[in-house]
């Protein structure tokens, strides 16, 4: 399963939510690994949502839906 950007969250708690968010509605969902690093356990920096391409559309129409176009779908 190839993985891709859908967003960038702006810090790791939001990035958190809105994969659990697509979770819930069945879209497999992940913070990028590489963006989850730091001292004290939680990233503050931006985070990437990624999901399998497949599916890349649903889950930016459903984060856009639920996030009432907070999300900014990368291109």
């Amino acid at each position: 399963m190839k993985w891709v950007d859908l967003t960038t969250a702006p810090d790791q708690l939001t990035a958190e939510m809105w994969v659990e968010l697509l979770r819930n509605e069945g879209v497999p969902a992940m913070v990028k690994p590489a963006d989850t690093a730091s001292f004290l356990g939680v990233s503050g920096r931006s985070c990437r949502v990624i999901v399998p391409d497949d599916r890349r559309d649903e889950a930016a129409a459903l984060l856009l839906e639920r996030t009432g176009g907070e999300a900014q779908i990368e291109p």
